[in-house]
């Protein structure tokens, strides 16, 4: 079930295009539009394909994360398990909404480049421990 609005306020809410590029073996390769609202410790994401379509959304709390991917539904027991597993590559979470408003923050050899920040643009990599992995997001409302 979706989040409503009561349960998030609008400056908790981000959408625009993302990429994320995990050198695994073999490699895995993510682009596509977002939207993410809440934070690290409840929320909600939605991945679309370049046309518009919902690829996949997930939802979590403290007790647990949710992935819903066409027809299938997969329970985990936090958001960092859904991504590590669906993506090959752990993403700090709590640091990402950190990067979102702007908040320079390092996680388990995350490095983000923030200078880009204001206009939308946010880089970060992992160089170890590997998988080595690239994340890099455009919001459609930058910071101004």
């Amino acid at each position: 079930m979706p989040l409503t609005a009561t349960d998030i306020a609008p400056k908790n809410i981000w959408s625009g295009r993302l990429s994320l590029q995990v050198q695994s073996e073999p490699p895995q390769s993510f682009s596509g539009g977002f939207e993410i609202k809440g934070g690290p410790s409840q929320g909600e994401l939605m991945l679309n394909s370049p046309l518009g379509n919902t690829v996949l959304a997930a939802r979590w709390s403290r007790q647990q994360a949710t992935l819903y991917s066409g027809s299938e539904t997969r329970h985990y027991a936090s958001i960092d398990t859904l991504i590590e597993q669906s993506t090959g590559a752990a993403l700090p979470v709590a640091a990402l909404f950190d990067w979102l408003v702007g908040k320079e923050t390092q996680s388990n050899g995350w490095k983000a480049d923030l200078t880009h920040q204001p206009e939308g643009r946010i880089q970060a990599r992992r160089i170890n421990p590997l998988p080595q992995t690239e994340l890099r997001i455009l919001l459609d409302t930058p910071l101004r």
